[in-house]
């Protein structure tokens, strides 16, 4: 039977041999006998097995878990538990390293689009990311809102121009007045815009915000702070968030 030294059985698995004494040490890869010399030798069956921790660990599951899987009577119902609890680590550490990603893909196209660039605009950046799922939100709560009776002005439309009755479609239209009012102070209650120039936070009144040549995330407005008058960045602040932030500005 070949019998292999720590140097030998490291080459054939691809292995240092400080990696192999590490696994010797720990106790997962004890060599099958000791020379009279003191030299540690190891049968195929440890290279086997040693290709084993090696397959085991590029997969990411622990020197622990490894032991206690060799420690089962029937590894056969631990590895299965080791497996799903790996899975589930690096899902969850795909998830942050795409979270990062998606910083630093936003970050970039952020400054691509930046006139001037300052150390505050990165601070901008933050506050906008940081709302980006609120302020999609809020998007989401107006579109939902808005969509049954736009869609019963369509249909209003065409009965009119089929049966010539219009006040369905009138009635529709009152009704849809204080709607749109209530609607639009909920929204513009619950946004607040940032100022590309002083890099401040703020609330214009609702009729300069209503009025304003917008864009999805962007509104013209007059920033309350500096003066600048000009697109400004539209985020999520409702009232209380408005309040710790000015609580926290003045101190």
């Amino acid at each position: 039977m070949s019998k292999y030294t720590t140097g030998e059985v490291a080459k054939l698995c691809g292995v240092t041999v400080r990696t192999v004494q590490y696994y010797d040490a720990r106790g997962i890869l004890v060599p099958s006998e000791v020379s009279e010399g003191g030299r540690r030798l190891y049968s195929q069956k440890d290279v086997e097995r040693l290709r084993i921790i090696c397959f085991l660990r590029d997969a990411g599951i622990s020197i622990g878990s490894i032991a206690q899987l060799f420690a089962e009577a029937e590894p056969g119902r631990v590895i299965g538990v080791l497996i799903d609890e790996q899975a589930q680590a690096l899902e969850k550490e795909m998830r942050a390293c795409q979270e990062k990603l998606d910083r630093l893909a936003y970050l970039r196209r952020a400054l691509r689009q930046a006139e001037n660039f300052s150390v505050e605009s990165i601070g901008d950046i933050a506050t906008i990311m940081e709302n980006r799922q609120k302020i999609r939100r809020l998007h989401r709560t107006m579109l939902l809102t808005g969509l049954p009776f736009s869609l019963a002005e369509c249909a209003l439309i065409v009965l009119g121009a089929l049966t010539g009755r219009w006040w369905p479609l009138g009635l529709c239209l009152m009704c849809m007045v204080p709607y749109g009012v209530w609607i639009s102070r909920y929204y513009f209650r619950k946004t607040a815009y940032i100022c590309p120039q002083c890099h401040r936070i703020f609330r214009p009144t609702l009729k300069e915000a209503f009025w304003a040549r917008h864009t999805p995330a962007l509104r013209k407005l007059t920033c309350t702070r500096c003066g600048y008058n000009g697109f400004c960045v539209e985020i999520y602040q409702d009232k209380k968030q408005e309040e710790e932030s000015c609580f926290e500005s003045n101190t």
